[in-house]
């Protein structure tokens, strides 16, 4: 089961990954004129193993699912697979696989490439985030910059955030001060979409607001409409 959680100013404490948790969004954005939806993100972790699960759906048009499973360890996440379903319309389902295991990334493509180190998935970035500011929030200042390999469905590149001021972001449920982060606008190639975020220290680094960016006419803008859902544990029968 889950409960709402609003999470407020902590003091340091050491590292812990946060139970499963459930973040839903409000969509609205532009493609060939106004769109709305709605989005959704899964944090599943049992162990060392987890799943990020990201859905977006913009009825009629489109629903696109996109799945990262890996392990959890010292450097954060290292994912092992990464699933993406894309249905449009009454058109065919689109499905691409990346793996990444034994030293090698197999792209949706059928290539492989050598995997980088510290290499993230479509879907493991935002949580590799919410790990890297936790345990050191010295990275989310204004100035700074994030990096790490990015395999996307069809290449490998080196994505850069940037890390802007923070301030106060309004939200369906109230306004909450966010970091916002920034991605270099030459590391995408033409087709690809670029993410813009922002992520609140109030809520564990969470993203609270997600921007995808196909080009300028063309965008979905995603928002946190309520407090993140975590599970509780199971009460134990007597």
């Amino acid at each position: 089961e889950f409960r709402r959680v609003l999470f407020r100013s902590s003091s340091p404490e050491p590292f812990g990954w946060p139970p499963s948790t459930q973040l839903s969004y409000r969509l609205e954005g532009s493609y060939r004129g106004p769109i709305h939806g709605e989005a959704q993100v899964d944090w599943l972790r049992d162990g060392d193993h987890y799943q990020v699960r990201l859905e977006v759906r913009v009825p009629p048009l489109f629903t696109r699912r996109m799945l990262s499973d890996g392990r959890l360890g010292d450097d954060g996440l290292t994912p092992q697979r990464y699933d993406q379903e894309t249905e449009v319309g009454l058109g065919a389902t689109r499905r691409e696989t990346v793996r990444l295991d034994q030293g090698r990334v197999q792209l949706a493509n059928g290539q492989t490439e050598a995997l980088p180190a510290g290499v993230q998935d479509v879907a493991s970035q935002f949580v590799q985030m919410t790990w890297l500011f936790l345990t050191r929030p010295e990275r989310a200042s204004p100035g700074s910059r994030i990096e790490f390999p990015l395999a996307l469905p069809r290449r490998v590149g080196r994505w850069t955030y940037l890390v802007q001021a923070r301030g106060p972001l309004e939200l369906p449920f109230g306004a909450i001060e966010a970091v916002h982060l920034v991605p270099q606008r030459d590391q995408s190639r033409p087709g690809e979409l670029s993410v813009e975020l922002w992520v609140a220290p109030g809520l564990l680094y969470l993203p609270v607001r997600i921007l995808i960016r196909q080009d300028a006419d063309n965008y979905m803008d995603l928002r946190l409409k309520s407090a993140p859902r975590i599970a509780q544990p199971l009460v134990p029968e007597v």
